[in-house]
């Protein structure tokens, strides 16, 4: 692409941000480390997530609680504390497809993959193996790898990887079909990621959820990169448990809360092991500090410790905003966006040692295009974009760069930056 095209593009991308503007007035957008443009073009949402305008003082509003009441904000303040985990309860639900009394949000996210593998990995027999991705994120294969361990199993043979067909950046849908077809009497759990971390492949999670089950498998999903990203009906699909993260896509914050789904199904089954504490028992009689606890008939049950309210809080003021705006808004202005930037990178991509391993199929992918480098490393190329042309994105090495052009707060401007500085970093060859 020649700068003079490149040129005419960016009053195009202007056109486009005008029809089409989103929610970045409600976010506040970094400033640019270098470039020629005020804010970042901040395409790295499926790290972390940008803060919302709101949150400062929602969280201020939380504090002053508990500089006013004291311990009596647990019951006197504007939102009590002891009850506070139950206004995310409606809005997580609705975020991913389910009944209210499968979800709960706590803790963090490998936390509760682990929490979730005490009640639903249960080898027994020869049907002991755990089915992922063989790119699946690193802290998913340890928790897996560790879990075979701790019921005395080898780790090697037990976690089976699934790996793309050679030559190729993805998995086929076929191929996880087959396997479960083929192998299903030996494995335990299906456990993969409903949106790949690496490329930004979306599972075919409903059609995987039904032939892990038929196969005889519990199927768990980590959406960590799936939730507030892409549409989910979990409760429909009869998955049997999942769990994400709210930091990157959900805008939470570093290190925010994690969310839990356990089927409806489940929830009443008396048979299920569970770790429990003082949460995990009904709230109608918490207080009687009895030593048995009574876990309700919901994903509450496991709960373990008492919630923590100032990590809630920008949870809870990111739900409210995906219940205003709406994930089918959302997902409708992701596929536009992430279109264009697709289109924008099919421009500046031939002749350069640059690659696009992100299903080019809207429906098979989220709001990320992962580009694999052929020459320097991915970490170095994602500094030069930040420091010479204020773009901010994702490096996972040795040769991904991560864009993702998140649609509550990216603009077409942004996408035309990101092409505008690959043209201008990677020479072609």
């Amino acid at each position: 692409m020649h700068k003079e095209e490149l040129s005419q593009e960016e009053k195009a991308a202007n056109r486009l941000d005008t029809a089409d503007p989103g929610h970045r007035h409600l976010f506040h957008v970094p400033p640019a480390d270098g470039g020629c443009y005020q804010q970042a073009a901040y395409l790295a949402g499926n790290s972390l997530g940008l803060q919302p305008r709101a949150t400062r003082d929602e969280l201020l509003a939380d504090l002053e609680a508990w500089r006013c009441l004291g311990v009596e904000g647990h019951l006197a303040a504007d939102r009590p504390w002891l009850p506070y985990h139950e206004l995310l309860t409606a809005p997580t639900a609705r975020l991913v497809g389910a009944r209210p009394a499968e979800v709960v949000v706590m803790n963090s996210l490998t936390v509760n993959l682990h929490l979730l593998m005490v009640s639903f990995y249960r080898p027994t027999g020869t049907r002991t193996r755990i089915v992922i991705e063989d790119s699946a994120f690193p802290s998913d294969s340890y928790a897996v790898r560790s879990q075979a361990r701790f019921h005395g199993l080898d780790p090697d043979t037990t976690v089976l990887r699934l790996a793309p067909r050679p030559g190729e950046d993805t998995l086929r849908t076929a191929d996880v079909l087959d396997l479960l077809a083929a192998e299903g009497d030996t494995i335990a759990l299906v456990l993969l990621g409903g949106v790949n971390y690496l490329t930004g492949e979306l599972m075919e999670i409903p059609e995987i959820t039904a032939a892990g089950r038929a196969a005889g498998a519990v199927v768990g999903w980590d959406l960590a990169h799936a939730a507030g990203n892409v549409p989910l009906a979990l409760h429909d699909w009869g998955v049997d448990f999942a769990a994400w993260c709210s930091y990157k896509y959900l805008n939470s914050g570093p290190g925010g809360l994690s969310g839990v789904f356990v089927h409806e199904r489940h929830l009443a089954d008396p048979t299920l092991p569970r770790f429990e504490g003082w949460w995990s028992t009904e709230a109608a009689t918490r207080f009687e500090m009895s030593p048995v606890a009574r876990p309700p008939a919901t994903a509450e049950a496991w709960q373990v410790s008492n919630p923590p309210i100032f990590a809630m809080g920008p949870v809870r003021t990111s739900l409210e905003l995906f219940d205003s705006v709406g994930m089918t808004a959302l997902r409708e202005r992701s596929v536009r966006l992430t279109g264009y930037l697709e289109w924008l990178l099919d421009l500046v991509t031939p002749g350069r040692p640059l690659a696009v391993v992100t299903p080019r199929d809207p429906a098979r992918r989220g709001a990320q295009l992962s580009v694999r480098i052929g020459t320097g490393s991915a970490a170095d190329l994602a500094k030069r974009l930040r420091l010479e042309h204020g773009v901010v994105a994702d490096a996972r090495e040795p040769d991904v760069v991560r864009f993702a052009p998140v649609p509550l707060y990216s603009t077409y401007h942004d996408c035309w930056r990101v092409a505008n500085a690959l043209a201008a970093t990677v020479e072609v060859h």
